[in-house]
């Protein structure tokens, strides 16, 4: 009954494969978070197994597999065309330091396997074969309850593996869970160790909560263990800095961006970021007047810094890393664009993620003062320019060389200046632009000449 909510197909593979383990031996089964959502009536995304087989005995089994966790023994292979991995049984293991494996055992005891997991709704399997459910650990209990619960000691499994922290917060976010009361206290007494692991795995788990459904729990539960603090002390930063009332009635910078997270729908990793990190500049800037008005000049800057600054330490890629910096740097000008002259308003639609900031924008202004007039003008600039690619430029630097110019400082801001007009609609043809063009430049050397003239004079 178990394996009702596994597609068709991806249950006829992993039968096929049980049954083709047994013909040796040895048993398999599905094991971990496809279990877990398997008995709350959900269809896994991903389906992981287990077997009692050992990776040198599976090779023997499918000589076409690959390793691919050589430290944990997890062995990929194919079934009807699907790919699977497949970990071999582990005994309980400790780690040298709470991120790196120590040498691994392997068992026959499948049981035992389970036992060594992090949480008890995770340590489930279930026989594709048999349908028998096991569960050693009591997650179907607390999965009924709505608890994350460590199987064993809270403090020995966090100490294994510090990350089990991280996915605490994650499993409970994107659950609706709460964490049970031990392990939450081993975590906010742990939580100063999460700054050792390293960037990429600290990004992957904080990009799966602010991807999943309850962003804003997870932003609150990071915050209340102290695990914000250690992975991300420039979001930490953000509670407690009080923000303009007529603005920002909801309260502070941290409220601010967690109401945004709330606000989300179906997010992926970019909007969610920005949404995080988009007022990140604000406790480095605030200030107030002498009126009493609390002002954060400069916080756009200050925010694509630490954008930069955070991207680096969390390994993100480059291109990540400037279409999140390019979001926090400007999510201010959105309050201008009815100010904008056309071709300005040209070159804002048609850059590459324009969609996702002005969901940014969306997002920020219903979580403050609900002024949606903004979003609503660019909703119907929008409309009235379904096609938001620009024109070919009609005057290139190359033209400018053919005519006889040589490079200077003046071409960038002349060939800026001829694309505006040509967007503006300002010529009839390309060689009126370039005649433009052509002018321009002339002038800029005349100015250039006689300033070099009178200055020497």
């Amino acid at each position: 009954m178990f394996g009702d909510p596994l597609k068709r197909e991806t249950l006829s593979a992993v039968r096929s494969l049980a049954a083709r383990f047994r013909e040796r031996g040895y048993a398999l089964c599905v094991v971990g978070g496809a279990v877990r959502d398997m008995v709350s009536g959900r269809t896994p995304a991903d389906v992981d197994l287990v077997t009692s087989a050992t990776p040198d005995e599976i090779f023997a089994l499918f000589p076409e597999s690959k390793l691919t966790g050589a430290c944990f023994g997890v062995v990929r292979l194919r079934a009807e065309g699907r790919e699977f991995e497949v970990a071999s049984a582990r005994l309980e293991r400790g780690s040298m330091d709470g991120r790196h494996p120590e040498k691994v055992r392997y068992t026959r005891d499948l049981d035992t396997d389970a036992l060594r997991r992090d949480f008890t709704v995770n340590a489930m399997r279930w026989d594709p074969l048999s349908e028998e459910l096991s569960d050693p650990a009591g997650g179907q209990k607390d999965l009924a309850c709505g608890l994350i619960r460590t199987v064993g000691d809270p403090g020995i499994r966090f100490e294994e593996d510090y990350l089990r922290m991280l996915r605490a917060v994650r499993f409970a976010s994107t659950l609706g869970f709460e964490i049970e009361p031990a392990a939450f206290a081993a975590i906010r007494a742990l939580a100063p160790r999460c700054a050792e692991l390293s960037g990429e795995r600290i990004r992957e788990e904080l990009t799966r909560m602010l991807t999943g459904r309850f962003p804003d729990r997870a932003l609150t539960l990071l915050e209340e263990t102290g695990l914000l603090q250690a992975v991300l002390p420039e979001a930490a930063a953000m509670k407690g800095v009080r923000q303009p009332e007529e603005f920002h009635p909801e309260g502070d910078v941290f409220e601010h961006t967690r109401l945004m997270l709330r606000r989300m729908v179906c997010p992926d990793e970019l909007l969610a970021w920005s949404v995080l990190l988009h007022d990140v500049g604000k406790p480095g800037t605030a200030s107030v007047d002498p009126d009493g008005r609390i002002r954060f000049f400069g916080h756009e800057e200050l925010g694509e810094k630490i954008v930069h600054a955070v991207a680096e330490r969390l390994h993100f890629s480059t291109a990540a890393r400037d279409a999140i910096g390019h979001a926090v740097r400007n999510h201010m000008r959105m309050a201008s664009v009815r100010d904008m002259r056309e071709p300005k308003l040209k070159r804002l639609l048609a850059e590459e993620h324009f969609g996702m900031e002005l969901e940014l924008h969306r997002l920020d202004c219903l979580s403050s003062h609900g002024f949606m007039e903004t979003f609503l003008f660019l909703l119907d600039a929008l409309s009235e320019r379904p096609d938001r690619a620009l024109p070919d430029p009609w005057v290139r630097g190359r033209d400018l060389l053919a005519e006889g110019f040589r490079p200077s400082p003046a071409f960038g801001k002349v060939l800026s200046s001829v694309f505006d007009r040509q967007l503006a609609g300002g010529f009839a043809d390309r060689a009126a632009a370039l005649d433009f063009a052509c002018r321009a430049l002339r002038e800029a050397a005349d100015v250039s000449e006689k300033c070099s003239v009178n200055t020497q004079l």
